[in-house]
């Protein structure tokens, strides 16, 4: 049998609307796990805001990965290893804490199992903490706080406001960091020309896999980049439009076990 792998983002995509793996969905990867195919979690969320799904799939016992921070990180479930980390230049801290106070957002980043926060929690700081089960510290001054390697800041805003201070950052940063929206409240800043499909790139010929027998599903903005690089690039029926349109699929809703049908089609 060919060996393929399924590359899964986790809110939206895996997880229902209640954050959750469905009996139907999870039966369907592990026996995909079973005959040998490869599967990896591809997610904007902290490596730990990952584990339990990591756990649910039992993905140390099948060999599977975890691609976080949007593919600054990857970590081998079977040995708990990182083989790849990419880190944000700690220079661009000062920036986007100034920028992120005059234009009223939220700044957060990670350390260990806590989300760190420049200012006072927002309701999408408390979206963000409550989605990875991590508790939330607000810190006096964040970028002397900031010492330690980074994988990605996260600011947060209202939709409306967000999609205006994502083009901002991007011209005022974009040459020194890679800077896009997975959720219409979240701006991911991200090391410089990491995002899922780059990070993909480097790690599938590691574990003998082609991109073209690659099955990439995801349903946010973030998504785009590992659907277009994918041999079959997968957005679920509840994905926002533009992902829907960069897909060569478009699969039931992550309420309707949209996974189950992708593994059906594409895996038999």
């Amino acid at each position: 049998m060919t060996e393929k792998a399924l590359v899964l983002d986790i809110d939206g995509t895996l997880t229902n609307s209640a954050k959750e793996i469905t009996p139907a969905t999870k039966c369907a990867i592990q026996n995909l796990m079973k005959r040998g195919q490869k599967v990896i979690l591809a997610s904007g969320r902290p490596t730990p805001g990952m584990r339990r799904y990591e756990e649910e799939l039992e993905l140390d016992r099948y060999g599977g990965y975890l691609l976080s921070f949007n593919g600054a990180r990857i970590v081998d479930c079977r040995t708990g290893e990182i083989v790849y980390q990419r880190v944000l230049p700690l220079t661009l801290l000062p920036g986007l804490f100034h920028f992120a106070k005059k234009n009223g957002c939220g700044l957060i980043t990670y350390l260990g199992n806590e989300v760190i926060s420049a200012f006072p929690i927002d309701k999408y700081v408390e979206i963000e903490a409550r989605i990875n089960g991590l508790p939330v510290r607000k810190v006096p001054n964040f970028t002397e706080f900031v010492d330690f390697d980074i994988n990605k800041c996260l600011m947060t805003a209202d939709p409306e406001k967000a999609e205006l201070l994502e083009k901002e950052l991007q011209e005022k940063y974009g040459n020194m960091a890679s800077i896009y929206r997975s959720e219409p409240y979240f701006i991911e800043i991200m090391p410089s020309d990491v995002d899922k499909a780059s990070s993909l790139d480097k790690m599938l010929p590691a574990i003998g896999v082609k991109r073209e027998n690659t099955v990439c599903c995801g349903d946010g903005f973030n998504d785009i980049s590992m659907i277009r690089y994918a041999g079959v690039g997968v957005a679920m029926g509840n994905a926002q439009q533009a992902v829907k349109e960069s897909a060569d699929y478009i699969t039931a809703t992550n309420d309707e076990d949209g996974l189950v049908q992708v593994i059906e089609k594409f895996f038999n």
